[in-house]
């Protein structure tokens, strides 16, 4: 991906889009701090599942065998 100062960005705003449009998204920084520059990408990426939809479909498994047994502890020198 391809970054942008904020500058260069507004001067060459058409080129910038036709960029982001014919190689995917491309960052604008300023001062260190970065915007994704493809609406595309970011509908994609809000798109997504939402984490409480992703735990609450995680798998449950099986209930877990916590019985103790009951075999005596083994003997050992210290």
């Amino acid at each position: 991906m391809h970054t942008w100062k904020l500058q260069e960005a507004k001067s060459r705003f058409s080129e910038l889009v036709d960029c982001t449009l014919a190689e995917g998204p491309h960052f604008v920084a300023r001062r260190r701090a970065e915007a994704v520059g493809a609406a595309s990408e970011y509908r994609r990426l809000l798109a997504g599942p939402s984490l409480l939809a992703v735990l609450n479909g995680a798998p449950r498994g099986e209930a877990l065998d916590i019985a103790r047994s009951a075999e005596a502890v083994r003997a050992f020198d210290l």
